[in-house]
């Protein structure tokens, strides 16, 4: 046979089996459409320049590695309906006279043709997207970028070997199922389904065990370091126990269904269910993709949505301060004012240089130590303890400490306190015992106040809570400091340095903001290098850590809406084939039915029976996933954004979930009108 022959018989194959190929090679298309444009992002120059464009790349260079990964594995998946539908069209051939390696042929063609139009197309959707994507992730980081088209030929060259080789892979799957079978078995692989399998209440109790430890991570965990530490952990755990309990409890309840007299012998119920059972367990991994693919979508987009929103507020709690410059003296004392007007003096030069003014100034001494709370009492040696393994990290909280007399200057009040009394006001947590103690250094009586003095950024980063107490006066701080550094030295630990805290705001937009932050970086740096025996310093600047915010937060926004569509897509891809697969399947038993008796009515409801008693499943469970998931995702939320709000979480979970069920009901719709009217379409000819 001549190579020609071959050809034609792929594009025909492919021609008559249009219903199962082109959403295949949709999918192809747009899996290289996604992946060139996230390659193409990653390596963008106009997104690079752009302040917390470099925060952006990066994730994105993550999100390469995802949307590469699940287009092996969905593309791997989605082919294996194409070659089931396809297998007693080669049979046929094969009785016939055609030989395996005939068939081979043609599938070698078939699959070359799919991914040379794939990859055309989805480069060259790539390349008209990637513009439109880019101006949009420019326009999130609220940069500029030009108009012009360009190619990124390595973004090309990287997608068309990543695509290559899935096809390769996809195609080598394919010649094996074809090797493996016999001609007999190929002629009546459609009418042969899975066999009903017996329930396995092993797998559903292994299932049941791993989805309630992953649930009761989610809720118990309270750190939210560990929750982050955790969360791939319960994530794995959920998806093997979604797998474990559509496959294995599936067939259970349609065990259950069919002792159900009342129930499954009716109409409507009876094909449904006994259809089900008879394919159960092919069915229930595909229904516990599409609830792990809805869990991905509603998750992803939800959470990035919410860290996008607090952007604003983020920043406004982590940078009290427009400017600001922490200074750093010996280990237990002190900054002298010798060591820190210099560096004041050089932000002034800077300031009057560009007309500019210091606003609501703050300068204070601030001390912090992190400590194991014991009720009223924080440990301060807790090395042993830590070296044997029996410290309880949950209760480990920071104390910032503040003299009396800066109190007094940034309030204005007038305030006195005893040797031994202190100011206690608890950040983002509780304090419910009116005694402080400081285990080897004394106690003291605790007055709670009701406003918080200062704002410390660092403080408002820590989601565990901390303690902002005011002192009488700076000798106990210093006397605190030497005890932690003392206790340091003996173990080998960590200890805190008191710092000189000055800050103030600046009546001007972030543009002009970072070139006077820059200029005031460089006079400190100046200004340190003439004398060396200044004070060690820090700065900041809210402007800056706007737009690193932004490409953070804006970044994982883009992604996750991207990740979200490739997720969307897979979820659709499944449902679609899903239904159509199972409608050709079902097309006989159908067929036989309504010979019998069964009116079209009756087969509808049959079918809508079918989808509400199971299809509708993933959507259910994955609303119970991101229900329990909520306090895991909250806590991480907690880390990630300063200011995180768990009503607003809940909002926007809340709305995600119900949005994607409106289209997944839409989706489900659509699908089952096809699979009647391919089971139908036999009876009407």
């Amino acid at each position: 046979m001549k190579g020609g022959f071959y050809i034609r018989l792929a594009k025909d194959g492919i021609v008559k089996n249009r219903k199962f190929y082109f959403p295949y090679i949709l999918t192809c298309i747009c899996m290289i459409m996604m992946f060139y444009i996230v390659t193409f992002l990653y390596k963008s120059e106009a997104l690079g320049s752009v302040r917390g464009g470099e925060m952006l790349r990066s994730l994105l260079g993550v999100g390469q590695f995802i949307v590469a990964l699940f287009a092996l594995i969905f593309l791997y998946y989605t082919n294996s309906f194409l070659i089931r539908r396809r297998q007693k069209e080669f049979g046929l051939y094969n009785i016939l006279g055609m030989g395996k390696r005939n068939l081979v042929k043609i599938l070698i063609w078939e699959n070359l043709i799919t991914a040379a139009v794939s990859l055309v197309l989805g480069l060259l959707c790539g390349v008209l997207f990637s513009k439109l994507t880019e101006l949009a992730a420019v326009k999130m980081l609220s940069g500029t970028a030009g108009f012009g088209i360009r190619i990124e030929k390595m973004s090309v060259l990287l997608t068309v070997v990543l695509f290559l080789a899935i096809f390769t892979l996809v195609m080598i799957r394919m010649l094996v199922s074809i090797y493996r079978l016999r001609p007999v078995e190929l002629l009546r692989s459609e009418s042969v389904g899975e066999k009903p399998p017996k329930a396995n209440w092993v797998l559903a109790l292994i299932g049941l065990a791993l989805l309630g430890g992953a649930y009761y991570l989610a809720v118990a965990i309270l750190d939210p370091v560990a929750a982050l530490a955790w969360f791939f952990n319960a994530v794995f755990m959920v998806i093997v126990a979604t797998y474990l309990l559509f496959i294995a409890g599936s067939v259970v309840m349609c065990r259950a269904l069919q002792k159900n007299k009342n129930y499954y012998y009716k109409t409507k119920h009876f094909v449904s269910v006994a259809s089900m059972a008879y394919r159960m367990k092919r069915n229930g991994a595909g229904l516990a993709s599409i609830c792990i693919l809805s869990t991905m979508v509603l998750v992803t987009v939800s959470s990035t949505v919410c860290m996008y929103a607090l952007t604003d507020d983020t920043v406004e709690q982590r940078y009290p301060r427009d400017i600001s410059i922490s200074m750093y003296d010996q280990m237990t004392k002190a900054v002298p004012e010798s060591k820190t007007a210099p560096y004041i003096e050089a932000i002034s030069q800077v300031l009057s240089e560009y007309g500019e003014t210091a606003q609501d100034v703050q300068e204070y001494s601030l001390y912090r130590c992190y400590l194991l709370q014991e009720e009223d009492c924080f440990v301060m040696n807790m090395y042993e303890a830590d070296a044997n393994g029996t410290v309880d990290y949950n209760k480990m909280r920071d104390l910032y400490f503040i003299t009396l007399d800066d109190y007094n200057r940034i309030t204005g009040e007038a305030r006195t306190l005893a040797d031994d009394e202190l100011l206690l006001y608890p950040q983002k947590g509780d304090y419910e015992y009116d005694t402080i103690t400081l285990e080897g250094l004394g106690t003291w009586k605790a007055e709670r106040i009701d406003a918080e003095p200062v704002k410390i950024g660092t403080a408002e980063a820590n989601m565990k809570g901390s303690l902002l107490l005011v002192v009488k006066d700076l000798s106990l701080i210093e006397q605190i400091a030497q005890y932690e550094y003392d206790l340091a030295m003996e173990y080998g630990g960590n200890f805190g340095r008191i710092s000189m805290e000055y800050g103030f705001n600046l009546d001007c937009g972030d543009e002009r903001q970072m070139e006077i932050y820059d200029d005031i970086f460089a006079a400190v740096a100046q200004a340190g290098t003439e004398q060396p025996d200044l004070a060690d310093y820090m700065t900041d600047c809210k402007a800056q850590g706007r737009a690193d915010n932004i490409g953070i937060y804006g970044g994982l926004l883009f992604l996750g809406i991207l990740l979200g569509g490739v997720f969307l897509f897979g979820t659709v891809l499944i449902m679609y084939y899903k239904q159509i697969s199972e409608g050709y399947e079902d097309q006989n038993r159908f067929d036989i039915l309504m010979k019998v008796g069964m009116t079209k009515k009756e087969v509808k409801k049959s079918i809508n029976s079918q989808v509400l008693t199971v299809f509708f499943l993933p959507l259910i469970m994955a609303g119970v996933h991101l229900g329990f998931a909520f306090p895991l995702i909250s806590k991480i939320m907690m880390l990630m954004t300063t200011s995180a709000s768990r009503e607003l979480l809940l909002f926007v979970t809340i709305c995600c979930y119900f949005v994607f069920a409106l289209f997944y009901v839409i989706v489900y719709g659509v699908t089952s009108k096809s699979y009647y009217t391919i089971i139908s379409a036999k009876r009407n000819n």
